[in-house]
């Protein structure tokens, strides 16, 4: 890394919006007559991040690694069993509600299926003028101004403020999702698979969308996704999870041009290329997903892994500093 380049990285490293800090999410399985708790499910299992203001950071990873569990532990609409959630130098992890309430208009969610994020009953102003009435003390004429404006920027018409949600295409609904994450003017948007469901024309539509008002609003975004292109295509920083853990996490070049950890080669071998003169060579990984009520001793992938050994077994890896701004948690480069 160049003087330059470490420079630049103290720089942004001082602006860091939200601090992840050895968060831990378990979720309790009940047994017997009693209904007593006889293990857990590691949804997240020791993760830490920083979230750099005005970035976009993407998590990667198969389902059931817990990328979706980690950015509502993050938001708080799970509680975490262990660690520390910092926002802007204030810890909130152990907030009370009504404490936590002032927090809510800075940090926000778009969630992956549209239909059922947005309730039936309500027309669209109402969904999107909600959180004005419950956050803020705006008349009624400013609240309809606003949310006639944030239909605009997202590319709906201002008449559209009367209809229902079934009126509305997928791309559509999540367009209005959009609007009403925005309405409070956050400074933090976790984005939950918000195009998977979506169809591929529509998704680069939707992903352009989220860009622009990312530069217009100033935002941050956490943006979770299993498909790689579309991750690449929105994010700048790029941390990759398996079962409830983070094995790698770089710039989205240097990790996409050279992947550290077996598990993101391998994801990336997936990827479908159309370079005929610089393809990877397919990784099939053998066996499933362990399961995070009964997760592999030491490192969690070696189950899975072509290049695992005795030590892998023994001692879970931690994330090592490679440079660059690239961590790795395997013990092939500890």
């Amino acid at each position: 890394m160049s003087l330059v380049e470490k420079e630049l990285y103290k720089q942004t490293d001082k602006d860091i919006l939200v601090q992840v800090k050895n968060i831990k999410k378990y979720f309790p399985i009940k047994g017997g007559i009693l209904k007593h708790t006889v293990g857990h499910v590691k949804a997240v299992d020791d993760v830490s991040l920083d979230v750099r203001r005005g970035e976009t950071l993407g998590v990667v990873g198969e389902s059931g690694s817990g990328k979706s569990t980690l950015g509502r532990v993050i938001l708080r609409l799970l509680q975490p069993t262990e660690g520390q959630i910092i926002f802007e130098n204030d810890d909130i992890s152990r907030l009370s509600n009504r404490k936590l309430r002032e927090y809510r208009k800075d940090m926000q969610i778009v969630f992956q299926d549209p239909f059922a994020s947005l309730n039936s009953k309500m027309s669209v102003a109402e969904l999107i003028e909600e959180p004005l009435l419950v956050q803020t003390q705006m008349k009624r004429s400013e609240r309809k101004e606003k949310a006639i404006n944030l239909l605009e920027k997202v590319g709906l018409r201002a008449d559209d403020r009367l209809k229902y949600p079934h009126e509305f295409s997928g791309g559509q609904r999540q367009r209005i999702s959009i609007a009403r994450a925005l309405a409070l003017n956050p400074k933090f948007v976790i984005c939950d698979e918000p195009v998977s469901a979506l169809d591929v024309s529509i998704q680069a539509q939707v992903l352009n969308l989220m860009a622009d008002l990312q530069d217009e609003f100033n935002l941050t975004y956490l943006f979770i996704a299993h498909d790689l292109s579309v991750v690449k295509h929105i994010s700048d920083r790029v941390a990759v999870m398996y079962l409830g853990r983070i094995v790698e996490i770089a710039d989205k070049n240097e990790l996409y041009q050279n992947p550290l950890h077996p598990y993101t080669q391998a994801l990336l071998s997936s990827v479908p290329s159309t370079d005929v003169h610089n393809r990877r060579e397919k990784i099939i990984l053998r066996g499933d997903l362990p399961s995070p009520s009964n997760p592999p001793s030491g490192c969690a992938f070696r189950t899975r892994c072509p290049q695992a050994h005795a030590r892998c077994a023994e001692e879970r890896p931690e994330l090592v500093d490679m440079g660059n701004g690239q961590q790795v948690s395997c013990h092939l480069y500890n």
